[in-house]
């Protein structure tokens, strides 16, 4: 078995709004920081996974993105796998 580096990001899909995104749009501009137009907050879950191939390994990590790390009815997930 192989070891792999899985980063997995997770973010809404563009047409949900994303309230956390416009508050920090906000809390940047009352801090003075001009010239942001846009933020959308999402999340990045990193593993360290063994498997046969890199291949496998990403099969597995898009089936923990169905069945538990996002929501795919208004979130949007990819996966990279990188062999240790």
């Amino acid at each position: 078995m192989k070891q792999f580096s899985v980063k997995i990001e997770v973010k809404l899909k563009p047409v949900v709004l994303d309230p956390q995104g416009k508050a920090v749009l906000n809390a940047l501009s009352g801090l003075g920081f001009n010239g942001v137009s846009d933020a959308r907050v999402g999340k990045i879950v990193e593993l360290t996974m063994e498997g046969e191939s890199a291949e496998e390994v990403s099969r597995k990590a898009d089936e923990m993105c169905r069945k538990l790390l996002s929501n795919p009815v208004i979130e949007d997930s990819s996966v990279e796998v990188v062999e240790k």
